[in-house]
């Protein structure tokens, strides 16, 4: 069974950095392409940032800078690192895992299994 448990989440103040963390089991995340969503207070959930099979990283542009994408094989684990943290980075943040190839990494649609989400709230 496909199980993403993300944790990390907590309430920062601007300017500051946070790591959040998505534990994966029941597969192999080497060979799925992995991903980081977002839902903000009124908005859809978006993809911020993506770790492809390959290894290649993909993050969304308004992003760009800010977001370190990474995973452990040893510890099946997903990271994502936020930087230089804005009031407006405050949502739930997801981890997401297809188990096939997209061309489009940072879309939600292509994504089959998700976490439950992690709070990350920042004020100024």
């Amino acid at each position: 069974q496909v199980q993403l448990v993300e944790s990390g989440g907590d309430s920062v103040q601007a300017g500051g950095s946070l790591r959040l963390s998505c534990e994966v089991s029941g597969f192999s995340s080497s060979r799925y392409q992995m991903g980081w969503f977002r839902q903000r207070p009124g908005k859809e959930r978006a993809g911020v940032a993506a770790l492809l099979s390959n290894g290649r990283t993909i993050y969304a542009q308004s992003l760009k800078g800010r977001l370190t994408i990474s995973k452990d094989n040893a510890k099946s684990t997903l990271y994502l690192q936020i930087d230089s943290l804005k009031p407006e980075d405050t949502a739930m943040y997801y981890c997401a895992a297809n188990p096939s190839i997209s061309s489009t990494p940072l879309d939600k649609s292509v994504y089959n299994y998700w976490g439950q989400g992690t709070q990350v709230t920042v004020s100024s």
